[in-house]
């Protein structure tokens, strides 16, 4: 991969890529640790910061749009602090947030994480909490959801469905959008962490191996079993093709004409965190497609261009130029 590919990345520019699913707030708080509770053996922090980031189908969204996509959001946000700061976040990138559409009955998906720290300690995270509610999708709002699909649906080049299991994708708003994208011939993904099989007939799946492992229900303790596994999900979703990711051993795209394509990690250097890798691999693979690019050549965009998210702490994007850089990189390095 060099120069000419490196090309390819000037052909994901404009694409207008639908994203769907499950937003997600990822909030840190920073404290500088101060002293033992008298209450509790627990610490005291001085609150020294907070930060709202994009977590779930917002930051395969806020990649896409990095990458020079054209990129429409739609999902479920509450009427709180964490909704405010994430439209915030992803209309100043250029998201169009038309489709994020306010329930006021149920709070924004967060993940909030405190982080402790002081002059001659290492900050780490030391709690988690999580906020989300586990109700159904009003009717109504299912409505809006679907009514905007159908307004906005006829521009769109490509489709993500990113399902964190919060019930943005319904029933009646999966069959649309993977009806539509078989009928008109659009690049459709789903990267999905629980119930995978929903997704049958979509164009492509996006799995790691721990979530293949799940998905066909065994362990996949060797390369014959992870091969034996991509086919069978492939089968059984009758799909186009099933990308797994595997970490520092790479990427395998399994294709419906019975190919297999193994994709070495593209960059051996340090990894920092992996936070949101693969909503930056999402977004790059259907940025590829919906651009014309062929399967194979989209995978190994989205496996430099997770490699460089994975090199930055906490859930990073990753630019069309780091991108063209990496690329060109390796074809320098390749000559």
């Amino acid at each position: 991969m060099g120069r000419d590919t490196a090309d390819l990345v000037k052909r994901l520019a404009g694409r207008r890529i639908l994203v769907i699913g499950d937003m997600v707030a990822d909030i840190y708080i920073d404290g500088r640790i101060s002293r033992i509770s008298r209450e509790a053996p627990v610490l005291v922090l001085e609150q020294a910061g907070e930060k709202i980031v994009a977590g779930g189908a917002a930051n395969v969204a806020h990649n896409a749009q990095t990458l020079g996509g054209s990129v429409y959001a739609v999902g479920l946000l509450g009427e709180d602090a964490a909704a405010q700061g994430l439209a915030d976040i992803l209309a100043e990138k250029g998201v169009q947030t038309a489709g994020l559409f306010r329930d006021a009955a149920r709070p924004t998906i967060s993940k909030t994480r405190i982080i402790a720290g002081g002059r001659a300690t290492v900050s780490q995270q030391i709690v988690r909490l999580d906020k989300e509610s586990h109700a159904p999708l009003r009717r109504e709002t299912e409505g809006e959801m679907l009514r905007y699909l159908d307004e906005i649906l006829p521009q769109m080049e490509g489709i993500v469905l990113s399902d964190y299991g919060a019930g943005t994708i319904t029933e009646a708003v999966k069959d649309k959008l993977i009806g539509y994208a078989r009928e008109h011939g659009l690049p459709s993904i789903v990267d999905s962490r629980y119930d995978i099989r929903r997704f049958r007939d979509i164009g492509y799946v996006k799995q790691n191996d721990a979530e293949l492992s799940a998905a066909v229900g065994r362990e996949l303790p060797d390369e014959a079993a992870l091969m034996a596994a991509g086919r069978e999900l492939l089968t059984e979703l009758s799909a186009d093709g099933v990308l797994v990711t595997r970490g520092e051993q790479g990427m395998m795209l399994f294709s419906r004409d019975g190919a297999v394509t193994d994709i070495p990690v593209s960059d051996r250097s340090e990894v920092y965190d992996v936070s949101g890798a693969g909503d930056t691999c999402v977004a790059t693979v259907i940025l590829a497609l919906a651009a014309g690019i062929e399967a194979p050549e989209a995978a190994r965009l989205s496996n430099v261009a997770s490699g460089i998210a994975v090199r930055k702490l906490g859930t990073a994007t990753v630019s069309a130029a780091e991108l063209s850089r990496a690329l060109d990189a390796q074809g320098d390095a390749a000559d």
